[in-house]
């Protein structure tokens, strides 16, 4: 590692989706050199142009930076990383695995196939997919046993916790460094990777690898159990003619609970939350962990039960009658700032009133495209204006800025029946009343 001194450290990232395209150019912001691997010829070319093959608030301009300045760039070839790379992260997908609820690890398992027989040199090898506890044990075992370098190629643990809307800013100034490590050395080498939002004040805890692999469970299932929490709240709040969000900033100025993620509305979604909970379970089963899968399995009852919540309130607002009213969906991404609608709450939700029939319309800023790829059926509009032609009922389901500056008195006038569900509890009901319109909401008397 005496080499690296006299230059900047050389980074390898391996996958570059959501995780691995900030990974890579948030590496070159910090000053190293860095080569991001991609297998997919298409992805390949749009990063080696300086552009994200997803959408992510200031990703591409960063990409473009250090593309332009010849830091960072890609390939799909591993023998460009093997040995000229100090510091190998693996970021690729770990997706729900097909017919069950554990994770998916052939990818992580192909990075070790493809990597382990070209080390032939001493190097560190960091994971940040999110993986069962466990998992890197059975990497160290295989890298030592396949790699020419041997036990000279160590494992350590890093996981991330990027906020998709907020990727670059989770990346560059994270607000703490988990770093699972089995040796100093290790720690070392990633206090220098990091050493940038170290000096800037990032707290770091150094732990062993099986606490790192829990630590992003963890984080996640405790987000879910909060939101669901709130949301059975928002139960009590109906059936008690409450307001759950009166509630929820009451109960937040606790310190010991935090106002943060405690908003009612249709329940969490996304491609890490939903797969990365039931991993968790599915973990915690073979594990022998009963109270975990308990609890955790009454938490994602809870928040699919969210979803059927906001179908029925739309039925009571089309009169309990389907066939032939028209609705309009605004938002598809389970969230605003991206165009992910992996196991999106708007497109569950609007797919379920479909089946009933409905006419839906769907109406999102970002993420028309990929949401005409999963539910080709629904029908898109160009605008807000051009969803809500004719419509019986709005619902507002992704809490996209646009949508909170949307003028009722004039949504109004294109309307068929003005009449709004506001799922995410994020408009004026006040001033839509005002306008004329039906306003519902869940958990708001």
């Amino acid at each position: 590692m005496s080499e690296a001194t006299s230059r900047p450290l050389r980074i390898a990232v391996i996958g570059t989706s959501y995780l691995g395209a900030n990974t890579a150019a948030g590496m070159a912001e910090f000053g190293f050199d860095v080569i991001g691997v991609e297998i997919d010829e298409h992805r390949l070319k749009l990063l080696n142009d300086g552009k994200a093959p997803l959408y992510e608030p200031g990703l591409d301009p960063l990409l473009k930076k250090h593309v332009e300045s010849g830091r960072l760039r890609f390939t799909k070839d591993y023998r460009e990383i093997a040995d000229w790379a100090d510091v190998h992260f693996i970021a690729v997908g770990t997706p729900q695995l097909e017919g069950s609820e554990a994770a998916d690890l052939s990818q992580v398992n192909s990075v070790v196939d493809m990597l382990a027989p070209l080390l032939t040199k001493p190097t560190l090898v960091v994971g940040r997919s999110t993986v069962p506890v466990g998992t890197s044990q059975h990497v160290e075992q295989r890298f030592h046993a396949e790699s020419p370098a041997g036990t000279a190629v160590e494992i350590a643990w890093q996981p991330e916790f990027l906020r998709e809307a907020h990727g670059v800013d989770d990346t560059l100034h994270p607000d703490r460094l988990v770093f699972g490590v089995e040796s100093a050395t290790a720690e070392a080498r990633l206090r220098e990777v990091f050493a940038t939002p170290i000096a800037e004040g990032s707290p770091v805890v150094v732990c062993n690898r099986p606490t790192a692999e829990l630590v992003k469970g963890g984080a996640n299932a405790f987000l879910a159990t909060k939101i669901s929490f709130i949301n059975a709240l928002a139960e009590m709040a109906d059936a008690t003619g409450a307001d759950v969000t009166q509630l929820a900033d009451a109960l937040g100025y606790d310190k010991r609970i935090g106002r943060g993620m405690l908003n009612a509305g249709p329940g969490y979604g996304g491609g890490c939350l939903p797969k990365d909970l039931r991993a968790f379970m599915a973990r915690a089963g073979e594990l022998g962990v009963e109270e975990v899968i308990t609890l955790l399995r009454e938490v994602d009852d809870i928040n699919h039960h969210r979803r059927a919540r906001i179908v029925d309130l739309t039925h009571e607002v089309l009169g309990a009658e389907w066939v032939g009213r028209n609705v309009t969906v605004l938002g598809a991404a389970f969230k605003a700032g991206t165009d992910d609608v992996r196991d999106s709450p708007a497109l569950d939700i609007a797919g379920r009133i479909q089946l009933h029939g409905a006419n839906v319309t769907v109406y999102d800023p970002e993420a028309m495209e990929n949401a005409r790829k999963v539910r080709p059926t629904l029908r898109y509009a160009a605008s807000v204006l051009e969803a809500c032609e004719g419509t019986h009922a709005v619902l507002h389901l992704t809490e996209w800025p646009e949508f909170r500056e949307l003028d009722p008195v004039k949504l109004k006038e294109v309307v068929d029946r003005p009449a709004l569900v506001d799922a995410r509890l994020q408009l004026d009901s006040k001033r839509w009343r005002a306008a004329g319109w039906t306003y519902r909401a869940p958990g708001k008397p």
